[in-house]
């Protein structure tokens, strides 16, 4: 197909919000700062670390720049090490912190999985599965007795705590990976209790996780994660709408900071799609455009009290936020019911109810 074509039919457009061409042009501005190794710092010369590296990979599959989409995944095979896991952060190809975040190596499970869904190609997807396999393996290995899942390794051990926004995003990772493994035909029993484990942890006992109540992404992301749906979700978002969401602006990062921030605001929008909330997602989403830059980058976030924004960087991650909630409002690639589907089948969850085995919450 040629690009011309490409880009008319498979590139995300949100009607008098983003173009075709501002997208794409968003995906090209997210390739600028991608190194020679294939791996794309947070802004030029910044760190980068495999959360936010899988993030861009994704926009960038989404967006028609799979040279460099690939070139991305090929730096996580590279650097993986043989505990499956990968460094928290890398700076110029040097590694500056060597600890293993649970998150941060879980995440791989979901950027190959919409890679599938957006290319179909099943021998990409045979060349990561023993990235996946090892990356999941490590994290289920830091899974508490009570489904929670410690949030850090470092040379210390195993970190005793839990955080709801990295647990909520392991829940997605997991249910990408068994995906995945039902179409290898590689089957990962242990991974499916797992995930079970962890969304009743997260659905029934939040007092397992260190509260961060102040922080948008613990009040969204155990419904972008997909452990929680139906009415319980929508009495989640309403509980705390007005503590966050500054209309016209998008949502706070912080609860009590005068500070609006692009990924979080496309990421409630990804939530809110989910839900079905598709009006709220459009007015979110049309909201934080004030943060475009005229190359196609994002701004990260804007201090509204004086005007500035701040930090005073674009973000590779903060635009792959703006083309994967592009993708999902305006159903385009294959790829864009990566988040709507994070849920488990309701069958498979259950009446979900506590029981003897709960006792390690008390």
């Amino acid at each position: 197909m040629r690009r011309s074509e490409f880009h008319r039919r498979v590139i995300p457009e949100v009607p008098g919000v983003l173009s075709r061409d501002e997208c794409y042009a968003t995906g090209q501005a997210i390739a600028r700062m991608q190194e020679p190794s294939g791996a794309i710092p947070w802004f030029p010369g910044g760190h980068t670390d495999p959360w936010d590296h899988v993030e861009s990979a994704m926009s960038l599959t989404v967006t028609g720049l799979r040279e460099e989409a690939s070139a991305a995944f090929g730096f996580l095979r590279r650097t993986q090490r043989p505990d499956g896991s990968w460094p928290v952060k890398f700076r110029n190809g040097v590694i500056e912190n060597t600890d293993t975040d649970s998150n941060f190596t879980a995440y791989i499970a979901v950027g190959v999985w919409h890679h599938h869904l957006v290319t179909g190609d099943r021998m990409f997807m045979s060349e990561m599965w023993p990235t996946v396999r090892a990356a999941l393996d490590h994290v289920v290995d830091m899974q508490f007795p009570g489904g929670h899942i410690a949030w850090a390794r470092g040379s210390g051990g195993l970190v005793d705590e839990a955080l709801l926004t990295g647990c909520a995003s392991i829940h997605q990772s997991l249910r990408c990976g068994i995906q995945l493994a039902e179409l290898i035909d590689d089957p990962q029993p242990e991974w499916e209790v797992a995930l079970y484990r962890l969304g009743h942890a997260l659905r029934r006992h939040p007092e397992v996780f260190t509260p961060k109540p102040e922080y948008s992404m613990d009040w969204y992301y155990p419904i972008l994660g997909g452990a929680l749906r139906g009415p319980e979700a929508h009495r989640r978002i309403r509980e705390r709408w007005a503590d966050f969401v500054v209309d016209g602006l998008g949502i706070r990062c912080v609860d009590h900071k005068p500070w609006v921030t692009g990924a979080e605001t496309c990421e409630l929008v990804l939530a809110l799609d989910a839900l079905g909330d598709s009006e709220r997602a459009h007015e979110l989403f049309a909201s934080m455009q004030h943060l475009r830059d005229p190359d196609g980058s994002y701004w990260t976030g804007l201090v509204y009290d004086d005007g500035k924004r701040w930090p005073v960087e674009v973000s590779s991650w903060t635009s792959a936020a703006v083309i994967l909630a592009a993708d999902a409002l305006s159903r385009t690639t294959g790829g864009n019911a990566v988040f709507r589907d994070a849920a488990m089948p309701r069958g498979q969850v259950g009446r979900d109810r506590c029981t003897e085995h709960c006792e390690v919450f008390v």
